[in-house]
């Protein structure tokens, strides 16, 4: 099944940059071949439930190698049997619709 995720993965007790763990983990989600989307609070991925889910798995594993003691995770996830959305898509239509000032 197809998915959109937006993750952040936070480690805990590794002081307050994170940006060496967050390019970790960038690095894990391309490997997966998911080509991320860094946002300033999180990554947004796109492709398969089985691949994402274990690509998050392997940032917590490379994370905890890293010398994390705790991480917390927060994810949202969407799917859509309908019809395929990409990412792209999907911003491309509020653009639309900011665009055409059809808005309330």
């Amino acid at each position: 099944m197809k998915a959109i995720a937006d993750i952040a993965i936070v480690p805990i007790g590794v002081g307050v940059s994170l940006s060496r763990y967050v390019a970790a983990c960038e690095q894990v989600l391309q490997e997966a071949g998911l080509a991320p989307q860094l946002h300033a609070n999180g990554t947004n991925v796109e492709g398969e439930w089985e691949t994402i889910f274990e690509a998050l798995k392997r940032c917590h594993q490379v994370v905890h190698e890293m010398g994390a003691p705790r991480i917390s995770t927060t994810i949202r996830v969407g799917t859509r049997v309908d019809r395929p959305q990409s990412m792209e898509e999907k911003i491309s239509s509020v653009q639309a619709h900011l665009e055409k000032k059809d808005l309330p």
